[in-house]
């Protein structure tokens, strides 16, 4: 297939073109934000994609309470001059939005783990810009003239991913202590909540897959069904590193109305294309700490 994945120079991006193939939305002038509805539709049919991966977005959590509008631009009409770009060239291929898990909001743990059906509750104007376009895609389905499937991943972790994320920060502090660069005290937030976390190599073969056997309509969660406590994968790195360090909490990093736990059920995917995680945590942390040691050296 001809897939045009959106975000393709992103840190999930990058994974699925590396693993997969695939081309960025892009033109002669660079790549195409998603706001400008002409170039998209320029860039579209100029591309003429067998299947979409949308994954470009405004992500961050901080930065859409700051500019709800910039947030919403992006994720909720973005979406839809890339879906109108499609209609525009008579496209009869897929089209997977990866929405996310931050839709779910605030869950009660009696409510563990987390299935499609659990009502949405989003919480911050990043997770309202998701629920809208996953909404969005969900009309195209039914009234556009292609297959469009969502997903809603949770976590997911592996070599690349951008400091700012708890993990990946966990795993440079520690290789700059290796290296000799920083003194052993871990600055941390909040470690005893728990997350679902997969392998970032893993979420883009499901999301290969859902190209491939989605079913119209559907919502799938990317998950692997096993909640584990941040401080677990932070001592995990330690290990694998052969670090020991002082840790420090530093409130900064301290969210008041912090879901404590969350855990996903991957029944549906699972039951739709086959998709399980395949690769250990072990794995995941050695790669990500080889990823720092190379960035840093």
């Amino acid at each position: 297939m001809n897939v045009l994945v959106t975000g393709a120079d992103g840190f999930v991006g990058r994974h699925f073109c590396h693993a997969f193939g695939g081309v960025g939305l892009a033109d002669g002038a660079g790549a195409v934000d998603l706001r400008d509805a002409g170039r998209v539709r320029a860039a579209v049919a100029a591309i003429r994609p067998d299947a979409v991966l949308h994954l470009a977005a405004h992500s961050s959590v901080a930065a859409s309470f700051q500019d709800p509008a910039q947030t919403l631009a992006v994720n909720l009409t973005g979406t839809l001059h890339l879906l109108q770009a499609l209609d525009a060239i008579r496209f009869s291929g897929v089209f997977l939005y990866i929405g996310s898990g931050d839709v779910y909001g605030r869950v009660e743990e009696g409510d563990l783990p987390v299935r499609e059906a659990q009502p949405l509750r989003p919480r911050s104007p990043y997770a309202v810009s998701k629920v809208a376009a996953e909404a969005l895609c969900y009309q195209w389905s039914q009234t556009g003239g292609f297959r469009v499937l969502m997903a809603r991943p949770f976590n997911h972790i592996g070599p690349g991913q951008d400091a700012r994320f708890a993990v990946a920060d966990f795993a440079r502090q520690i290789m700059e202590m290796r290296l000799g660069r920083r003194e052993p005290v871990l600055v941390t937030g909040d470690l005893d909540v728990t997350r679902d976390f997969s392998d970032v190599r893993d979420v883009v073969r499901a999301y290969h897959l859902l190209l491939q056997r989605g079913e119209n309509g559907s919502i799938y969660n990317v998950c692997s069904g096993r909640e584990r406590p941040l401080r677990s994968l932070l001592e995990g790195l330690l290990q694998t590193a052969g670090v020991q360090a002082e840790l420090r909490t530093d409130p900064a990093r301290l969210r008041p109305a912090e879901q404590r736990r969350m855990e996903g059920d991957p029944s549906a995917i699972r039951a739709a294309v086959g998709w399980v995680n395949e690769i250990s945590l072990e794995q995941t942390l050695t790669d990500i700490l080889d990823y720092w040691e190379k960035e840093l050296r």
